[in-house]
């Protein structure tokens, strides 16, 4: 199932830069067009560019179409994406929670209670002892820094 999910995801992909590619020949097409319209109405040619006006519209509009898709295809291939990404996590969280579970049967509840004890008060010195630490790094980096480099920063 993941795998189908992982092989659509590539086709959308794989689909949005071919539209891409189609617009960007529309967009080459509508360019020659206009050429066209230029040199037939240099020729006095006038229902010859009248022709290639249109089909220099056209191109351009269909060009846009070709973006639009490709801009649609974009949008689910993040939606896609988010599913599988969810879906790996799912899979992974569950795989945390059993074996969570089995740890917690293996163990002692009175020994899992005295190391979270013991973790609280060690999280609890280190909570005491950062802020010391940060003054004092603070202090020393005051006392090595010259007062006139400061200055002329």
């Amino acid at each position: 199932m993941a795998q189908t999910r992982m092989q659509h995801l590539f086709n959308l992909k794989s689909a949005a830069k071919e539209l891409e590619r189609n617009a960007k020949t529309c967009d080459k097409e509508e360019k020659a067009e206009k050429a066209r319209v230029k040199k037939a109405i240099q020729k006095g040619n006038m229902e010859a560019a009248w022709i290639h006006a249109e089909s220099a519209i056209r191109q351009k509009n269909q060009s846009i179409n070709f973006l639009r898709m490709s801009a649609r295809v974009d949008a689910v291939t993040a939606r896609v994406q988010t599913a599988v990404t969810m879906n790996k996590d799912t899979k992974s969280m569950a795989g945390v929670v059993k074996s969570m579970d089995a740890t917690l049967k293996s163990m002692d509840l009175e020994k899992i209670s005295a190391l979270m004890n013991k973790f609280e008060h060690q999280f609890e010195t280190l909570d005491v002892q950062i802020p010391k630490m940060e003054d004092t790094m603070g202090n020393t980096t005051t006392l090595t820094t010259p007062q006139n480099g400061v200055s002329n920063a």
